[in-house]
């Protein structure tokens, strides 16, 4: 009989084609079941599963950089008869591709005189640069010294206590590894091996400066955990860690969005292009609180308890983003006379709102949630579950924004040399598109019509007199 089911997912090598992304990784999947025969006895199987996975995606190119998050959603396993077992599972992937290219823009005009400027102001997120470093973190992890060590049985991990400094070009990336170990001893107990293991790494980014903000990814690439064979009561951990490091800048920018000269003929060349704005990391705890009833009584003691947050859906609105998801809960449990051993699943759904400044319903958004809290205590047939979720959120917005890449100046004279024109103001029309359109000034305008609010017009017949707006 099938009780547990545990993997761990590695990316190993990423690449972008023409139109395509390549994902080539593992899956470490740690199976516990009940051996047959006398006293069906806790045994375990490990298996190590590669995967290659391409997926369309139009529009990317070589040159552009691949983000990507992938996790295990669900694992199906099947005996197909004594010695073979059927695995299935379900991965979801969520990639994006970021290009960062330098755009040329015009700051100032010098040398004429009347030049009108449209401006605008943004709190811009410009890539400052994009680097990684590699580590690897062992341990000897010592258990109990009344404990003969049979077999490990599971492996899991979790990643803690994120942090980053920034300091004379470099970003120091640090966090732990939370390591959860369980082992099967000679006399049919299961028993637990905790340890935390610190991972550290210093990213060479040259002008990264203390204000900008950084994007922290730590990848496992290898996992090997084996009993110690110079030494008993002893499990050697050692993990390979990718940590990349993506720095954004966040400066506010005033940038010339329009200019004309009303006494000129000038021919602006303007692009469109999309930056990142209003850029915000954002870190909540939810906390849990349950009470679950158990099927069985006879079953005394609490092994093991898989804890693993999944979030189902997510609404994004107004300075606030609401999550709704699961927490899956999978215990073993045994009778400590008898070392009879079974699984028992529950779920508790959950919903939670995190307040976010600037967010709005076309924000994009990325999530990580890590359990950093896990008690559970046994009383009976009732288990008290304590559970603090961690939710941090990186949002921000698309902005598309013109700048003007070039100006030439024609000879061509101008052609209607208004006296009196009578214009129409439509909806849609701003005192700046008026005044561009006619040669004029928005201040000459306003002054001119006694409008108090040049960014406010009405819908209504206007009067042109020498270049000017007359309402």
């Amino acid at each position: 009989m099938l009780y547990q089911v545990l993997g761990n997912v590695c990316i190993y090598k990423k690449e972008i084609l023409e139109g395509k992304i390549r994902i080539d990784g593992n899956i470490d999947i740690y199976l516990m079941y009940l051996a047959d025969g006398e006293g069906q006895s806790t045994r375990a199987f490990n298996a190590n599963i590669d995967f290659t996975e391409i997926l369309d995606f139009p529009g990317v190119e070589g040159k552009m950089t691949l983000d990507e998050n992938i996790e295990i959603k669900k694992i199906e396993c099947k005996v197909l008869n004594g010695r073979k077992v059927s695995f299935k599972v379900l991965l979801e992937l969520e990639a994006k591709v970021f290009l960062n290219e330098n755009e040329e823009m015009i700051r100032e005009v010098k040398g004429i005189n009347d030049m009108q400027t449209q401006i605008r102001s943004l709190k811009m997120n410009s890539l400052v640069g994009q680097n990684f470093t590699k580590t690897t973190s062992k341990e000897t992890i010592i258990i109990d010294n009344t404990d003969n060590l049979e077999e490990i049985l599971s492996v899991d991990f979790k990643l803690i206590n994120q942090d980053t400094k920034i300091s004379y070009n470099k970003v120091l990336a640090k966090a732990d590894i939370e390591m959860k170990i369980l082992y099967l001893t000679d006399d049919g107990r299961i028993k637990k091996a905790e340890e935390t293991l610190p991972i550290m790494g210093f990213i060479d980014l040259v002008g990264v400066a203390d204000d900008d903000i950084c994007d922290v990814k730590y990848k496992v690439k290898n996992v090997i955990v084996r009993p110690n064979v110079g030494e008993e009561h002893s499990i050697n951990v050692e993990l390979d860690i990718e940590i990349f490091c993506r720095v954004f800048g966040n400066k506010e920018v005033s940038i010339i969005e329009d200019m004309y000269s009303p006494s000129r003929n000038l021919k602006i060349n303007q692009n469109q292009v999309n930056t990142m704005v209003n850029m915000q990391k954002t870190k909540s705890t939810i906390n849990i609180r349950e009470k679950l009833k158990l099927e069985d009584s006879e079953y005394d003691k609490i092994c093991d308890a898989e804890v693993r947050a999944l979030i189902n859906e997510k609404n994004i609105s107004r300075g606030m983003v609401k999550y709704s998801g699961d927490l899956n809960l999978k215990f073993i449990v045994q009778n400590s006379e008898e070392t009879k051993t079974k699984a028992e699943e529950r779920s508790i759904p959950f919903t939670f709102s995190q307040e976010i400044d600037s967010i709005n319903k076309e924000s994009k958004i990325d999530y990580e949630i890590t359990p950093v809290l896990e008690e559970f205590t046994k009383d009976n047939m009732e288990i008290s579950a304590k559970v603090d979720l961690e939710i941090k959120t990186s949002s921000y917005d698309l902005e598309k924004i013109n700048v003007i890449g070039s100006i030439e100046e024609s000879e061509e004279e101008d052609e209607n040399p208004y006296s009196m024109v009578i214009y129409f103001v439509k909806p849609g029309d701003s005192l700046w598109k008026i005044a561009k359109k006619f040669r004029s000034t928005v201040d000459d305008i306003a002054r001119i019509n006694g409008i108090e609010n040049p960014n406010k017009i009405s819908v209504r017949n206007a009067t042109i007199y020498s270049k000017m707006l007359y309402v």
